[in-house]
């Protein structure tokens, strides 16, 4: 066989199940840049914000801090639930907690979204692969079957079709779960953060 197939080639080489496989893989990159995109645009930077809010209430300018919270809710994360925090703060301390823990976890829900579709398409994709090298495997066998001189070239050859499919669908699975695993870090990091930033400004509410 030539060696240096393009990759127009491997593809035609794949058979039909590399259609399913290019749908993955497109799906896959546009669910991670479209994640990206928005874990760029709201931002998860915490202790800037809790710092500036810590100023306002050691100055007793609690209404001041809610007003500078009000103005960062659309893309700083973290900004709605310290506002939760402090408008649920007259009701007493448990009521202010589960407020901003509320408001965490819905934030979080929206910072995840997506997400099961990527861990989804890690596990569909190698499948759909193994099932195309199967599916390549019985054509390859069912030539040899009809050949009435079998020798290594025709055997190797189908081999090496049938196992292509397998190769792109363990490519999407890893570019999946490396991006799965390095935007939850990023959203994990976020949540542990901002958990401690609600635990420090408790007192000060309270004080």
């Amino acid at each position: 066989m030539e060696k240096g197939f393009s990759l127009i080639e491997l593809f035609k080489l794949g058979g039909p199940f590399m259609w399913v496989l290019l749908a993955f893989s497109v799906a896959t990159i546009g669910i991670v840049i479209e994640r990206c995109i928005y874990l760029a645009w709201h931002n998860c930077k915490v202790a800037p914000v809790v710092e500036k809010v810590k100023a306002y209430l050691r100055q007793n300018k609690k209404d001041e801090a809610e007003k500078f919270l009000a103005s960062y809710t659309h893309k700083q994360t973290v900004a709605s639930i310290l506002l939760a925090l402090l408008s649920n703060s007259k009701y007493g301390e448990n009521r202010m907690e589960r407020a901003a823990e509320s408001e965490a976890q819905e934030r979080i829900r929206r910072m995840e979204n997506g997400f099961n579709y990527l861990t989804a398409l890690s596990s569909l994709a190698p499948l759909t692969g193994f099932l195309g090298t199967v599916s390549g495997m019985i054509g390859a066998f069912q030539s040899i079957a009809e050949a009435t001189d079998v020798n290594a070239q025709l055997v190797a050859g189908g081999i090496y079709e049938a196992l292509i499919t397998t190769v792109f669908g363990l490519i999407i699975a890893i570019i999946a779960l490396v991006a799965y695993n390095l935007l939850i870090q990023k959203i994990d990091t976020f949540a542990a953060e901002t958990s401690k930033a609600i635990n420090d400004l408790v007192p000060e509410l309270i004080a």
